[in-house]
């Protein structure tokens, strides 16, 4: 092979980038699953954007909203490996549908796919698998009190019933019953609901 590696081998195409998008209510496990994506495809970018608010100075202050500024970094991010020409996995609860929106965008200006699944259980269920967490980090520690303090279960149940409503506008999007502890079958059904070429976005 000469010189310049398999982009100057004639008729190469390098293979599309893709940024998968998991969706779902809080405590679903779409972290874990992310987390097993990426290190089962090598080189993909594990974008957990609630990762970012500890890197952020005063994240813990109540008065500092740095979901506002923790999303930007999160999608500049996904810009940059996307256009680099590799995969993202995105495991993130949003409930508005110009910001699902503006992360497919940000996809196809970089010349990727984007794939959506939303995890889903049944409503009583999802609000329980908040509360259950067994991740203890401090990020999950302020999250328990931010979410307490704006109405615990009432809030999240608010949140659960916003995704609906976005689901309801996104036909392209997968859904998948997550059960808890089932981790090994929920990605065997994400595998096989991201290798139907059908659904790309």
């Amino acid at each position: 092979m000469r010189a310049g590696g398999f982009g100057a081998v004639s008729g190469y195409r390098r293979p599309v980038p893709t940024l998968i998008h998991l969706n779902g209510p809080p405590g679903i496990g779409k972290s874990t699953l992310a987390a097993l994506w990426a290190e089962r495809h090598p080189g993909t970018l594990d974008l957990d954007i609630d990762q970012l608010h500890p890197l952020i100075g005063g994240w813990q202050d109540p008065a500092q909203d740095t979901h506002a500024l923790a999303r930007p970094l999160g999608k500049a991010l996904a810009a940059s490996h996307l256009g680099a020409g590799h995969d993202v996995v995105m495991p993130q609860n949003i409930t508005r549908l110009s910001e699902v929106e503006a992360f497919e965008a940000i996809a196809h200006a970089h010349g990727a796919s984007f794939r959506e699944v939303v995890l889903l259980d049944e409503r009583e269920a999802a609000l329980a698998r908040f509360a259950d967490r067994t991740d203890d980090s401090a990020w999950n520690r302020h999250n328990r009190i931010v979410v307490a303090a704006l109405g615990g279960d009432a809030f999240l149940g608010q949140m659960y019933d916003a995704l609906l409503e976005v689901l309801a506008q996104r036909p392209s999007a997968v859904v998948l019953r997550s059960a808890p502890g089932a981790v090994e079958e929920t990605y065997a059904a994400l595998e096989a609901a991201l290798a139907d070429p059908a659904a790309d976005g």
